[in-house]
């Protein structure tokens, strides 16, 4: 097998068995196959590069494993995977931060001389931007020759709406929006060339909103004539009407579909069932993707979730990239609420932290109410931030001594409640009367002994995918399904 064969043989083998196809996808394709070579009987080592250390960090401590499975399946051998930063791109690659990855130039797209042309997508207003007309008299065929070709720009200067202090820079990411956070970042280098559009989507509050702004400033950091508008789904709506109410609806789309090179919209899900509004959305979806404009989306729910959706407008939001964020992991709530003491000048010491970040849960959002509410309280009692002080200001949030759950609690009080046993709880029969306790089991896992993904995941020998699975369907039903919530209550009764 030559090697080109390979890497193709390994690319499909890699997507064919991994539960999250269209993730691994995006980061294998950021990889380049340099070579493979014998290194001693029945041993293989292979050498991939990246384009900057970024990538390359997070494909060796998440899918390193899978290509040297995959090649080692292929060729029957022992195989060492060597990923590094493609030598192209080294030398701006050597003051790499990981912490604050957007500060090295390895991350920076061409200068704006060199990127401003016709050919660029998000060039700025040009000839391409030009109306050319004559000026006629009315009779057919005739024309004025003293008029002389006119020029009428269809420029309209507007409000980009783009926070300057939403960043990459400030933007925190861990394994809950690791693949949002870079799929945003390659929006950002690349606009309209990897995939257009982009779709996020999470429950509110966990950082959706400040990776539009992130993309907006990035772009304009690197080209600062293009046209980038941020706006709510709400307020596009608004807009559409109030154009309506004044008669001058070519004015909304000369505004969205003429001038305006990077359309940001937040919480698309809001335009859904509002027949105008949305049939006027899906022709300025069209005209701009159509330009090669960068469109950026985001929505609480998947393209395939949100109710309503008709099924032309889901297969325009599926066909570029499609991210999603989770509530964030314990170690992530932890640097989040450090970043934000940081920015904001609050002492706040690391067990504060810890303690804050173990029992705040589901919303970056919440995190920061919980620690606003932890300095004013402070402010108010004209005391320093202590752990004790924050016990008492954020009571409501954090149980007492010994209230949180052990995953051994758990998974007695379900075993218990089903009369189910422990290896059957455990086990991989799939049958309802044991794949429902199982994930309830994982629910109370992630809500109360404060288990990220992957470690329940182990606990019950599955994929981290499938554990968020079951967190979200648990999630989900007991909104609606009363006897799953009685059930549910009467674990915890047990507990």
């Amino acid at each position: 097998m030559n090697q080109q064969n390979l890497w193709a043989a390994t690319y499909q083998h890699i997507l064919q068995n991994h539960s999250e196809p269209q993730e691994v996808k995006f980061w294998l394709d950021a990889l380049k196959w340099d070579k493979a070579e014998h290194v001693g009987p029945g041993k293989v080592r292979v050498y991939l590069s990246a384009q900057n250390p970024f990538y390359v960090n997070f494909i060796e401590s998440t899918y390193r494993g899978n290509i040297q499975d995959a090649v080692s399946f292929l060729l029957g051998q022992s195989v060492e995977v060597v990923i590094d930063v493609a030598k192209e791109n080294k030398a701006a690659s050597e003051s790499f931060s990981p912490q604050h990855p957007l500060q090295n130039e390895a991350f920076s797209v061409p200068s704006t001389q060199e990127s401003i042309n016709l050919n660029n997508p998000l060039a700025p207003p040009s000839a391409r931007d030009m109306i050319y007309h004559q000026e006629t008299v009315k009779s057919p065929g005739f024309v004025n020759p003293h008029s002389q070709p006119k020029v009428r720009e269809r420029v309209q200067i507007i409000s980009d709406n783009i926070d300057p202090h939403l960043t990459f820079e400030n933007y925190i990411y861990g394994p809950s929006n690791q693949f949002a956070y870079a799929s945003a970042f390659s929006t950002a280098e690349k606009p309209a060339v990897q995939f257009n559009p982009l779709f996020i989507y999470g429950p509110p509050g966990v950082g959706k909103t400040h990776l539009l702004h992130a993309i907006g400033n990035r772009i304009k950091a690197t080209n600062s004539g293009v046209r980038a508008h941020f706006i709510s789904a709400e307020n596009f709506v608004n807009e559409f009407i109030e154009s309506l109410q004044h008669k001058n609806p070519g004015d909304f789309r000369s505004k969205f579909r003429e001038n305006v090179d990077l359309l940001l919209i937040d919480d698309v899900q809001f335009i859904v069932g509002k027949d105008r509004s949305e049939e006027e959305f899906i022709h300025t979806f069209n005209t701009l993707h159509g330009l090669k404009k960068m469109i950026v989306l985001t929505s609480d729910k998947a393209p395939k979730d949100i109710d309503g959706l008709e099924e032309r407008i889901r297969t325009r939001f599926e066909m570029g990239m499609v991210a999603d964020i989770r509530p964030p992991e314990i170690e992530t709530r932890i640097a989040i609420l450090k970043a934000k003491a940081e920015a904001d000048d609050i002492y706040l010491p690391d067990e504060v932290a810890t303690l804050m970040g173990t029992y705040v849960k589901d919303t970056v959002r919440n995190l920061h109410g919980a620690l606003v509410k932890l300095q004013q309280y402070a402010s108010l009692t004209g005391s320093e931030i202590t752990l004790d002080l924050a016990k008492q200001a954020l009571q409501n949030s954090i149980p007492e001594e010994g209230q949180e759950y052990t995953v051994e609690m758990i998974l007695n009080a379900v075993a218990k409640h089903y009369s189910l046993k422990m290896k059957d709880l455990k086990g991989v029969n799939r049958s309802k009367i044991f794949s429902l306790p199982r994930q309830i089991s994982m629910f109370l896992m992630r809500k109360y002994a404060s288990l990220g993904f992957r470690e329940i995941g182990v606990i019950f020998g599955k994929d981290h995918s499938t554990v968020i699975h079951a967190c979200n369907k648990i999630e989900a039903e007991i909104e609606t399904d009363t006897e799953l919530r009685r059930h549910i209550e009467e674990v915890r009764g047990q507990l």
